[in-house]
């Protein structure tokens, strides 16, 4: 029996693929449970429609997240901040001060995708590195510095 996944199921097969299963398997199992539906020739036709969108949309996003790429390997980012006896900042950067200095750039990036490693926050003067997350195939490691204001 030809039938088509709406989900990913381990050991069958991947969202969207046309898979042919045992009678019995679809009709109790799968289609009973969500995870499928029969392959008929209009849901065929239909799922091939959405597979050619989803990767125009897909090289499209990784075409936009390439040009942030390159803008963010132009930038050199030093913040400024107060600081305290032994060297200890007033305050922390964390990832929305990050996306707010960006934004001034002119480079757009969601809070969310913006990880910083080991802590939710940088409380040290130095040069510090975060991972930002362009794309779910694309991550860059973005290098800035935190300098003690006069």
């Amino acid at each position: 029996m030809k039938i088509i996944l709406k989900k990913d199921i381990e050991n069958l097969g991947f969202q969207y693929d046309e898979l042919d299963v045992k009678p019995g398997y679809a009709r109790n199992y799968l289609i009973p449970k969500g995870y499928a539906i029969l392959a008929l020739p209009g849901i065929v036709k239909n799922t091939l429609e959405i597979l050619k969108q989803r990767s125009r949309k897909k090289s499209f996003l990784i075409e936009k997240s390439k040009e942030i790429e390159n803008k963010l390997k132009k930038l050199t980012v030093k913040i400024p901040v107060k600081v305290g006896k032994g060297g200890k900042i007033f305050g922390s950067i964390n990832s929305q001060k990050l996306v707010n200095i960006l934004n001034e750039k002119g480079i757009s990036i969601d809070k969310k995708f913006i990880r910083i490693p080991g802590n939710k926050s940088i409380k040290t003067i130095g040069k510090h590195q975060v991972s930002i997350r362009l794309h779910h195939q694309r991550v860059f490691m973005f290098t800035f510095e935190v300098l003690a204001s006069s």
